[in-house]
């Protein structure tokens, strides 16, 4: 199954799935370069509007986005992102801060499952990203605290796990050259390692 891309992007590896699937799941991959060129209204609710169709334990729905998108917003939002991931995704004309919430809203009781619904709700984003013709990237690399601080959300009621880039893909060439080479889709394991029928018997 080939898949095009973008005639900014340099020449990458064809990824090839063993088994059919959607090509949006072989064919969305993390990119580093983004245009800075705003996205349209529209879209970004598209973004959210699929996030909020995402599946969740009794249907409690614990994710929580906070999202910068002009100037404004964009600079304070910025300098919660670590500095190692600014170099690239200062250019994306959309960042979005992803929090989990930590208690059941009707009980109070610890929801073990908020960080694994949340995971399942920036999915779906990421795929309406990638059916847009947009690209995504997710990084564990912010400075949680500052953006607890900075977008007023409440640490005790709130998990604070990601931010996410989201914009239009760039030329590799854009980016810095130590990340050029990093600038391409990535392989998986093989179904096989991570898929057991009937039980686990170890590594």
């Amino acid at each position: 199954m080939a898949l095009s891309l973008p005639t900014t992007v340099a020449p990458v590896a064809i990824r090839t799935p063993d088994a059919d699937v959607d090509p949006a799941f072989v064919g969305r991959w993390s990119s580093r370069s983004f245009s800075s060129e705003p996205l349209a209204p529209d879209q970004v609710r598209s973004l959210f509007e699929a996030a909020r169709w995402a599946p969740s334990a009794s249907n409690l729905q614990p994710w929580l986005f906070v999202y910068a998108d002009d100037d404004e917003t964009l600079l304070r939002a910025r300098p919660i992102v670590r500095d190692s991931n600014r170099r690239w995704a200062d250019n994306a004309p959309l960042l979005v801060f992803v929090f989990a919430r930590r208690k059941h809203a009707k009980t109070g009781e610890d929801n073990r499952l908020a960080a694994f619904d949340t995971g399942a709700a920036w999915m779906s984003l990421a795929i309406q990203a990638h059916k847009l013709g947009l690209v995504t990237h997710a990084m564990g690399g912010i400075h949680h605290d500052r953006a607890y601080e900075v977008l007023g959300v409440p640490k005790a009621d709130y998990e604070s796990l990601c931010a996410i880039a989201v914009g239009r893909r760039d030329a590799a060439e854009r980016l810095p050259e130590d990340l050029r080479a990093r600038e391409t889709p990535s392989i998986r394991r093989p179904v096989a390692e991570f898929a057991v029928r009937g039980a686990f018997k170890g590594a």
